[in-house]
């Protein structure tokens, strides 16, 4: 839709050998209205992000006695986002202090506060929106204007004395950008507003009281409570909203919870080698919600951003509150024999209000024991300093499914200005809790004085498993939760630390860890196998499909279930495998075709999740200077890189102005005929469908931060009463290293990757630590 080249008269931007002019220069002038236009392209990523400044102040003081302690802190946060217009700053506060008021009473609180306001971006994450500046920046091609400019390069200025920026909607020459129309979010970020502002306060409170050596009542009670109100102002100037003259939302929200516990706890030692304890408890936690929100449209000033400066009413007023509560009773009992042989037992009982009041409560439980071999009298190794072997079984509850997940919920309707009720959500009566069993094997120990670390096996039974059942639109529903059958995760945990050098000034440490993962789906129920998919191998797996995911027996949890892209044709058509049945039905095997509906699902026996995950680093002190660098690590698992399957798809008529990847260059042509990208082609609305093509290795190395900092010796600062003085530099999120630069399979196990996303920040902090 723009040509923001200049071509000699006479010649044409593209020859008839497909290529471009090589005597084209860049930047055009247009005229258009009256009025000449330079049509030339910017840098989105260079005018959309920016390097934020990240402020942090903290003061914290303590002090205690034998009878009371005591703990006060502020802190202060300025932070501003990696695009404009996106920023926190925040306040906050804490005071603990514990005082044994009788010898059978200990009292103590502890409570915080915080205020904060923030400015962010809408719509993050969506690929399609037109607040999303990730989405232009990340897919937009290059050779779209930013900017409005008159002919000289300077950028026009509209009547209200505002930049003007290209929308793609004619205010460019008369130009329309078939990607993203009328948007641009970086203009959008500045004459917008997102905003969000409130105060956050935690109040905890205890007694602990003590009716006779050993048995003592502890009370808990916790309060937490977040009030905040935000504000979304759409301008009157450009943008979708710009008929509306100016549109104002706001929402104010209160989010508070209580938890109330009691413990009852008994503790002995009998003939100096029996140590036993035991606890009953009971707890409640009750969890409300409350929104109202409203919006007018017309507004009086963009300097007024309240509902009162604006006088459309745009019928969108509401309020609703939800509630959540749990309630427990639990018991535990502890013993350990001379230091050296400890065993547990535990039981809890739960209820939950998100299922149906008949299938509410659960019981779990769990057993451990353990044996420290190194305090065994017979145990004679010089080099072992420490060696527990230790078991454990047990399990626990789920219920994170969200509200009323038991009963079909509707929503109150206008109906011509009658009550009406429409359909929301379908509920399912009999579902009920998810259990978690645990089985812990493993040992910990401590060698030579120097290496210390654990080694575990785990296996993770998941019985009753919730998860949202996909279903045929055509119901009046998408889905609805269910407990849908068992799986299990299973696999190895180690963790290893080893001192290198132990000395006054000088020690040196790497740690490492990692854990094995194995997941499979065990058992669905009948009624949820509803269709059967192979693989190319001709194996069979009967299940449901979610998504672009199957869930069948034998198989992980989101396991893709995809077309299987089978290359390029002689002609350079993208190929995909279908199914080939005998005449009694029969699979007999698979063969090709370049007309992707003819293709069918398969089984790829590849999942999101990785077989090794952990982390890796060091950390070295030198005579006042500390280093540490740490690393995490992911391998194995597949995951779909939604972006560059954009990014590798010919234009068509309803789908131009994107981003290419580079990877075009070597298409499928008749001088490069053994590639296995297909032909790139104009209208071709098959070549980067949902396949097998994009599914990319899920492995990274992220280098999470590297910490450096030197504390002046204490002879020094003590002359000026300061115990310590650190300063320090630190870097987060310092590097991450893919399959594909962009790709970041990070972002979900659940969903496909796409760029479009917020990226993580990388964050450089120049710090000072005084301790008086």
């Amino acid at each position: 839709g723009y040509n923001i080249w200049t071509v000699p008269d006479g010649q044409a931007l593209i020859g008839q050998n497909g290529k471009m002019n090589p005597n084209a220069t860049l930047g055009r002038i247009v005229s258009y209205g009256g009025s000449d236009y330079l049509v030339t392209p910017d840098d989105w990523e260079e005018e959309g992000m920016r390097t934020g400044q990240r402020q942090e102040y903290n003061f914290t003081v303590s002090a205690a006695n034998e009878r009371a302690s005591f703990y006060a802190s502020l802190g202060y946060l300025n932070e501003e986002g990696i695009t404009y217009n996106s920023d926190l700053e925040r306040l906050t506060g804490r005071l603990r202090a514990d005082y044994q008021a009788k010898k059978w009473l200990k009292v103590g609180a502890n409570l915080s506060f915080s205020h904060y306001n923030t400015n962010q971006l809408s719509n993050n994450g969506s690929s399609s929106s037109t607040g999303n500046v990730w989405a232009l920046i990340t897919q937009i091609a290059p050779i779209y204007p930013i900017y409005v400019r008159n002919a000289d390069g300077s950028i026009k200025i509209d009547d209200n004395g505002l930049k003007m920026y290209d929308y793609g909607s004619g205010q460019n020459a008369g130009l329309t950008r078939p990607f993203i129309n009328d948007a641009n979010p970086v203009s959008d970020n500045i004459l917008n507003t997102n905003n969000s502002g409130g105060n956050t306060a935690t109040a905890n409170g205890y007694a602990d009281i003590e009716f006779m050596p050993g048995l003592k009542l502890t009370l808990n009670g916790t309060y937490f409570l977040n009030e905040y109100r935000s504000t979304a102002v759409y301008n009157p100037y450009y943008g979708q909203f710009d008929s509306t003259g100016g549109t104002v939302g706001k929402e104010h929200d209160r989010v508070y919870s209580y938890n109330l516990q009691q413990l009852l706890n008994y503790n002995t030692t009998i003939a100096d080698k029996h140590n036993l304890s035991a606890m009953i408890g009971h707890e409640y936690y009750n969890y409300k919600t409350y929104l109202l929100y409203a919006s007018k449209s017309n507004m009086f000033s963009q300097t007024n951003k309240e509902l009162n400066g604006a006088v459309v009413d745009g019928q969108t007023a509401q309020s609703y509150q939800t509630r959540y509560n749990n309630e427990g009773f639990f018991a535990r009992v502890m013993y350990d024999y001379d230091n050296r042989y400890f065993f547990q037992g535990s039981i809890r009982r739960d209820a939950s209000s998100r299922f149906h009041p008949d299938h509410r409560w659960g019981t779990f439980w769990s057993l451990g024991a353990a044996w420290l071999i190194s305090k065994e009298s017979w145990f004679n190794a010089s080099w072992v300093d420490e060696l527990k072997l230790k078991a454990s079984i047990g399990s626990q509850g789920n219920d994170n499914i969200g509200n009323y997940r038991y009963t079909d919920t509707y929503t109150v309707s206008n109906s011509d200005g009658e009550i009406g009720v429409t359909f929301n959500t379908k509920g399912t009566e009999d579902i009920t809790w998810e259990t978690n069993t645990n089985i812990n094997v493993g040992t910990e120990f401590t060698l030579f004085k120097r290496l210390t670390g654990s080694v575990e096996f785990y296996n993770r039974k998941t019985s009753d498993m919730l998860f949202s059942y996909s279903v045929a639109p055509s119901l009046g529903y998408s889905s609805y939760y269910d407990n849908i059958g068992d799986m299990y995760n299973r696999g190895f945990e180690i963790t290893l630390n080893y001192n290198i050098f132990n000395k006054k000034n000088f020690n040196w440490d790497v740690q490492f860890n990692m854990a094995t993962l194995r997941n499979r789906i065990t058992m669905l129920p009948d009624g949820k196998k509803t269709a059967t998919y192979y693989d190319l191998d001709g194996n069979s797996y009967t299940g449901f499909a979610s998504g672009s995911f199957l869930i069948a027996e034998g198989v992980p949890l989101y396991t893709w279930r995809l077309k299987e892209y089978a290359g390029v044709s002689e002609d350079g058509e993208s190929m995909w495998y279908k199914n080939v049945f005998d005449d009694e039905g029969n699979w007999t095997g698979v063969e090709t075709t370049t007309t992707y509906s003819d293709a069918d699902y398969y089984v790829n026996n590849e999942s999101t999740i990785p077989k090794v995950y952990g982390g890796f680093g060091t950390s070295l002190y030198v005579y006042g200077f500390d280093l540490s660098v740490n690393f995490s690590f992911s391998l194995g698992g597949k995951g779909y890189d939604y972006t560059y399957a954009q990014f590798m798809a010919p234009p068509t008529s309803s789908n131009a102005g994107y981003n290419f990847h580079k990877d075009i260059y070597n298409s499928w042509s008749a001088e490069n005929p053994n590639s296995d990208i297909p032909r790139w082609q104009y209208q071709d609305t098959y070549a980067s469908s949902y396949s097998t093509r994009f599914l990319t290795n899920a492995s990274y190395l992220n280098i999470e931060n590297i910490n450096f900092g030197y504390t002046l010796p204490s002879t020094l600062t003590q002359k000026f009463s300061i115990e310590t003085l650190r300063l320090y530099l630190a870097c987060q999120n310092v590097a991450y290293i893919s399959a594909r630069k962009g790709f970041d399979p990070r972002q979900t196990y659940s969903d496909v990757s796409n760029a479009t996303n917020y990226s993580p920040m990388r964050t450089v902090s120049i710090g000072l630590t005084l301790t008086f």
